[in-house]
């Protein structure tokens, strides 16, 4: 499995020819979503979520799927009948040969002022784990951890223990469009001595083979 990373959140993974998009949301590339056989959205908020993304991406394609939660799947459920499918904690499911276990319900805190919405994280293949904006700890094995390194509702403190408890072989940084050139490497210092597993952060555009 080939995975590429996009701006902020959005990872695509490549296996045997078929695509599978991780939130293309407003804050990664305008096609990110595009060349997509399956699509998948971890919550609804604006840099995992755009519809607009999504819409092209599903246009593109007449056989792609989006598989998200309910507030997501509302939205462009009447345009794709029988594209879009609403998941949740504990579902399972294949999109584009891949295998996908859904795990998690809500959004990290941002403030216990702010109402805690929905949110999802997606273990790819039994490999490869992307949570969303949560610290949601599989009840599996990880091999690849993509770790939201940057947001409103953490601190690196979090994210180091939130390796720890995953331990996962390596974690790939997500989540990182607010970090400047100036802090990375304060980022990658801390997480990867702390972290007690590989860490590294690809560029918007590279890949790896996992």
């Amino acid at each position: 499995m080939k995975l590429t990373k996009r701006l902020h959140s959005c990872v695509q993974l490549e296996k045997d020819g078929r695509v599978l998009v991780i939130d293309p949301g407003a804050f990664s590339e305008p096609d990110a979503g595009l060349g997509a056989d399956a699509l998948l959205v971890t919550h609804e908020h604006a840099d995992h979520f755009e519809e607009g993304r999504l819409r092209a991406a599903l246009d593109a394609n007449p056989a792609a799927g989006l598989w998200t939660l309910r507030s997501v799947a509302e939205k462009l459920a009447p345009a794709y009948p029988g594209r879009v499918h609403t998941v949740g904690h504990g579902d399972t499911f294949t999109a584009a040969g891949f295998e996908v276990q859904v795990y998690g319900e809500l959004h990290a805190v941002i403030h216990p002022d702010i109402p805690r919405i929905t949110n999802v994280g997606y273990l790819v293949d039994a490999s490869l784990f992307h949570p969303g904006d949560a610290l949601t700890v599989p009840e599996a094995p990880v091999e690849t951890l993509m770790l939201p390194v940057h947001a409103p509702w953490n601190k690196i403190a979090e994210v180091i223990d939130y390796v720890r408890e995953v331990k996962p072989r390596q974690a790939v940084a997500i989540h990182d469009a607010g970090l400047t050139e100036v802090v990375l490497p304060i980022y990658a210092t801390q997480i990867g001595k702390l972290g007690g597993a590989g860490y590294g952060r690809l560029t918007a555009g590279d890949s790896t083979d996992l």
